[in-house]
């Protein structure tokens, strides 16, 4: 077998596996513009109301149970403020340990390493525990809260972030720093003004990786926020068109439509960052 027979081979297989890839996304968009019932006796079939797709969203922006603006801002806030704790608690952390040569240094590493293997289902119950402990003993409210929320996301999304930008920092010299130092600066003054603007790479990637998490989850909303509370994520936002006996099909789909949609546009504009970010992070 020659060599063009065996890259025509791996194009064919690349596309039968971009479009298996693809086909739960297409059939998104394909059911968003059709009805329930529609859905239901057929979810393979084109919709043959075009005007069905903005009919569902204008159904779903006027459904006060959902209410998807201001699920949208909740999203908004929760997904901001998170990444801000993140980026700037994981960025000076790794900075910390990579800059001092301890023991203590590489066992920190050692257990944030360790902690991402852990699946979030093991800790989802003692936290939820946890926090009702701090309620009841300081009075501060975490549960049904935004600062519970964004708490809780600063904490777990700690691991990952703190194992990239550790990589990253590595190939930044010690001389920037130590000629800074001579100039005067502090230990935060070099951070944020020498190291924290050479790592916008990296800080780029770790803000949409965390940031595609954030805003998609469901589990850590539905168990630190619940149902039925003024404070509500998009994808809880969605299960409110699921009900016991009734799921209104067009409208969780077109609501899912609307939810990855931002997220999409915002991966596109920043692929090429994030691609350098994490090939830096990786080899560097």
């Amino acid at each position: 077998m020659n060599k063009k027979v065996k890259k025509n081979i791996l194009i064919a297989f690349s596309i039968i596996l971009f479009a298996f890839f693809l086909f739960p996304f297409v059939l998104l968009i394909i059911n968003s513009g059709k009805t329930s019932d529609a859905i239901i006796d057929n979810a393979m079939t084109l919709p043959t109301n075009p005007l069905m797709f903005v009919e569902n969203i204008k159904e779903i922006f006027a459904n006060t149970t959902v209410a998807y603006v201001t699920s949208f801002i909740s999203s908004l806030i929760i997904t901001i403020f998170s990444l801000i704790i993140i980026v700037i608690a994981s960025s000076m952390c790794a900075w910390a340990i990579l800059r001092n040569k301890r023991k203590l240094s590489y066992v920190i590493l050692t257990i944030f390493l360790a902690s991402m293997v852990v699946p979030f289902q093991v800790v989802m119950f003692p936290l939820v525990n946890w926090y009702r402990m701090v309620e009841t003993f300081t009075g501060i409210g975490l549960l049904r809260t935004y600062s519970g929320i964004i708490l809780a996301y600063g904490g777990f999304g700690m691991a990952l972030s703190v194992f990239l930008f550790h990589g990253f920092m590595k190939s930044i010299p010690v001389e920037l720093e130590e000629a800074a130092e001579i100039d005067g600066c502090n230990q935060f003054q070099i951070f944020f003004k020498v190291v924290f603007p050479i790592l916008r790479p990296i800080t780029v990637t770790v803000s949409i990786l965390n940031g595609i998490w954030i805003w998609n989850d469901f589990l850590l909303p539905i168990q630190i926020l619940g149902r039925g509370n003024k404070i509500q994520t998009l994808p809880i936002a969605m299960v409110n068109f699921i009900g016991s006996f009734v799921t209104q099909w067009n409208l969780v789909l077109t609501t899912a439509l609307l939810t990855i949609f931002p997220v999409i546009v915002v991966y596109l504009i920043l692929q090429k960052q994030i691609i350098k970010g994490m090939v830096a992070g990786a080899v560097k």
